[in-house]
């Protein structure tokens, strides 16, 4: 599922920009992509606009997320700690954390990897028709292992 959201976002530049459904996953089973992986895909991106739509209603710029034990058991505490760095630095406002912990939740799985929330957060901002600086998009989209330290 994640490579076909990291597919939608390299290819199309906001989420209106892509096909309907049945014509994207036309494109997409033509790219390479399993149905199954398309259809959690699909399935997991309807979420994400159902989510944002209420999440953009929403107030509490200054809130203070305490994380149920399901959250800690499936993000563990490597993205607890991401999604607080990026919280602190404000990148990623608190309606749009709820967002990113809301998908977290419904992707499917047990638990969740560092760079399978990292894709998360991208789609969010994705969704919302915000690109993160450039900063925030790198350590978003390069891995720890391709990262050159100096």
């Amino acid at each position: 599922m994640f490579d076909v959201l990291v597919y939608l976002y390299e290819n199309y530049w906001r989420p209106d920009a892509c096909p309907e459904h049945d014509q994207l996953s036309r494109k997409l089973t033509a790219v390479g992509f399993e149905s199954d992986e398309i259809e959690d895909a699909l399935s997991w991106l309807d979420g994400l606009a159902s989510i944002s739509e209420i999440q953009s209603q929403a107030q509490g710029a200054l809130s203070l997320r305490v994380y149920t034990r399901a959250e800690q058991e499936r993000l563990g505490t490597e993205s607890i700690a991401f999604l607080s760095f990026l919280e602190s630095a404000g990148v990623l406002p608190a309606p749009m954390r709820e967002i990113a912990l809301d998908r977290a939740m419904a992707a499917p799985g047990g638990s969740l990897a560092l760079e399978d929330l990292k894709i998360i957060v991208l789609m969010v901002f994705w969704s919302v028709g915000e690109e993160p600086d450039a900063l925030i998009l790198d350590e978003l989209l390069v891995d720890d292992e391709d990262r050159l330290i100096h």
